[in-house]
């Protein structure tokens, strides 16, 4: 719920203030009316029962904002294109079947020539830009329709909210650009806390009596993130709003996973598991993480892509994209406290970890296939 902001926002900064899951307390017994509710919340405090949700400071949960927002316009823009489509499809215009964006330079360019009245389909494929040039000759057929004085209405209001939602998303994506540019956000307090790091020398343990602390910055962050095959610099952004740049708070990255809900549930009763549904967390995180992890399963010769065939193989594509996005995090967490960029394990890396149990499994297959198999070295034939 978000009944409780309005009234964190004002008690913030003048007290130590604790948002609690109601889930944790709920099941108490002759506790039915507010007053019990909250004496029993208050005797439980006292006995430090109580465990706080995570908060982030203020300056993160404008990012949360502003890139939640964000998203939501460009979803908004995919049911824009959708709608016009849909549109188009209604005068027997098939741009889509051949432009691969109906949005892009040459369909847009073919688009406005349709709505200031230009029907010759030899005229309209002659627009064509690049590489769709080689595709005329079917551009002249997919824009043979019947455009009437509605559809052309329509089409107008259609590219002209597509146009102002491009202006919204270019507008806010500035904003948090500037604002993870700016020097305040590699601030300690922004951050949400400091970390002790090591001496750069032995020599100058001597010369530094309080250690050094180091904070990574949004910017630094972003870099980070970018070197995870599947991750760009809108899901970065996007991530790092949603879990910080502070990973003291989470004590180890299966912490951080269970809180964002990237994690097998654990549902057993008697002895016997009953689910493995993953937890509630936040779906703004899990969504950009399976997006993440579809980027990365598509890669050549990555520890994602192997992992998420191995995984597909026998649990689903879907349940091995969540699996994947759940490795992704987990990769985050540690460049995130390390401070290090990361590093590629290799498409092989499975294999190499069951080398001998792999090589009887192939030889056996292919003797069963007739034939007589001797490995041998590439370095001895060589």
């Amino acid at each position: 719920g978000v009944y409780w902001k309005p009234i964190f926002n004002i008690l913030e900064g003048h007290a130590e203030l604790l948002v609690v899951n109601a889930q944790h307390i709920k099941a108490v017994p002759g506790r039915k009316t507010d007053v019990r509710d909250a004496e029993w919340i208050a005797d439980l405090l006292q006995h430090g029962l109580l465990k706080g949700s995570f908060i982030p400071p203020a300056e993160q949960r404008e990012l949360r904002e502003l890139t939640r927002y964000r998203c939501n316009l460009v979803e908004e823009r995919a049911r824009a294109a959708n709608r016009l489509q849909k549109t188009l499809e209604d005068t027997n215009i098939k741009l889509g079947d051949v432009a691969t964006d109906i949005l892009g330079k040459s369909a847009r360019a073919m688009l406005e020539a349709l709505l200031a009245g230009q029907t010759d389909p030899q005229a309209l494929a002659d627009l064509a830009r690049g590489r769709m040039r080689t595709k005329r000759a079917e551009l002249e057929q997919a824009l043979v329709g019947t455009l009437t004085s509605s559809h052309r209405f329509l089409l107008k209001e259609h590219l002209s909210h597509i146009d102002t939602l491009d202006g919204a998303i270019a507008r806010v994506g500035h904003e948090i650009e500037t604002r993870m540019r700016s020097p305040e956000a590699a601030t300690p307090e922004e951050i949400g806390g400091s970390e002790t790091a090591h001496q750069q020398d032995e020599d100058a343990k001597d010369e530094q009596e309080t250690p050094e602390k180091h904070t990574v910055n949004w910017t630094q962050a972003i870099a980070l993130l970018c070197t995870i095959p599947g991750i760009r610099q809108r899901a970065a952004e996007i991530i790092l709003a949603e879990i910080g740049l502070d990973m003291s708070r989470f004590p180890t990255a299966n912490h951080l996973a269970s809180w964002a809900g990237m994690c097998p549930g654990n549902h057993e009763s008697a002895g016997k598991r009953l689910s493995g549904r993953s937890r509630k967390g936040s779906p703004w995180l899990r969504k950009i993480l399976v997006e993440a992890a579809h980027a990365a399963a598509h890669t050549k010769n990555t520890y994602l892509s192997a992992l998420y065939r191995r995984l597909a193989s026998h649990c689903g594509p879907k349940k091995a994209m969540v699996a994947v996005g759940h490795s992704i995090l987990v990769i985050i967490y540690h460049i995130l406290r390390d401070r290090e960029g990361y590093k590629e394990l290799g498409g092989n890396y499975f294999d190499e970890q069951n080398r001998q149990s792999i090589e009887k499994r192939l030889v056996r297959r292919l003797e069963k296939l007739g034939y007589q198999v001797e490995l041998q070295p590439a370095s001895q034939i060589a």
